[in-house]
């Protein structure tokens, strides 16, 4: 059961679609939500750094440091007042954290204690980065050992869910957390297998649909060749889905040394949410 989200926001455009899907899940699963806003140090850290190493070496004052930490934790302030007043209005079960600290490491030191981060696909710097993964977001999938959702900009109420089942570990257990949401919410669930083989693809699916049996969740089975990620967006589009949940990586040992780059792919491209197992 989902009984715990952890909510890492950092007050950029992401952040108001974060807090509408962490409503939409603490409802569905009655869960408790940590809203989570992090004051990075790293910025004054990082001025500080480049001002003695530098060509010319100058130190910045304190003054300026404690400005910028003063200006940081002001938004943090804020983020957190508004998320307070939005879920207070909702009635939701929930509590607030600030932490001075390096983002990714902050939130990995949570995962202990909660059941699933939510997080937005890209930070506070995305209109500077707008075809890359953030790096907070990469350094904490590498690191978090339970489920991630990954939310986009635009916020949608989910009504269907896409989920990508390759055979691997990740993605049975991606099953299993398709057929909790798929339940919770009340969706329309289909399963796409991508595979050239069709041997290999009916047998892909055929555990699919053996493990979905018992779960009282309304399923579509699709079987498609090609590019995977590709066709995974391509599926989520056709269908309509609201979330894509899939396994954090592939098959290929190549892929699970960094971001595996189907999942990347999905996450730079997909318009809705998406959920990784881990």
């Amino acid at each position: 059961m989902l009984k715990s989200i952890l909510l890492s926001v950092d007050g950029s455009e992401y952040t108001d679609a974060q807090v509408k899907h962490a409503t939409d899940l603490a409802r569905a699963f009655a869960a408790h939500i940590t809203v989570l806003s992090v004051v990075d140090v790293r910025i004054s850290e990082w001025a500080v750094a480049m001002g003695t190493d530098g060509f010319v070496p100058m130190i910045p004052s304190n003054i300026y440091k404690e400005e910028s930490q003063r200006i940081l934790k002001e938004r943090a302030d804020a983020v957190i007042e508004k998320c307070t007043e939005i879920m207070t209005a909702e009635q939701l079960d929930f509590s607030t954290e600030q932490v001075h600290g390096a983002p990714a490491d902050v939130i990995c030191e949570k995962s202990r204690l909660v059941d699933m981060l939510m997080i937005g696909a890209r930070g506070e710097f995305a209109k500077w980065k707008k075809n890359l993964v953030g790096a907070t977001l990469d350094a904490v999938v590498r690191q978090w050992s339970k489920p991630v959702l990954i939310t986009q900009k635009k916020y949608a109420k989910v009504s269907a869910i896409l989920s990508a089942y390759d055979g691997s570990d990740r993605s049975n257990k991606a099953l299993q957390l398709a057929a909790l949401f798929a339940a919770a919410l009340d969706c329309q669930l289909t399963v796409l297998t991508v595979h050239d083989n069709v041997k290999l693809r009916q047998k892909f699916l055929n555990e699919a649909k053996r493990y979905l049996a018992p779960h009282e969740v309304a399923v579509d089975f699709v079987g498609s060749t090609g590019n995977p990620e590709k066709e995974i967006i391509r599926m989520s589009h056709e269908r309509s889905t609201g979330l894509i949940i899939m396994g954090a990586f592939g098959q290929s040992r190549i892929r699970e040394a960094i971001l595996g780059s189907t999942t990347e792919y999905v996450i730079r491209h997909a318009e809705v949410p998406v959920l990784l197992s881990k």
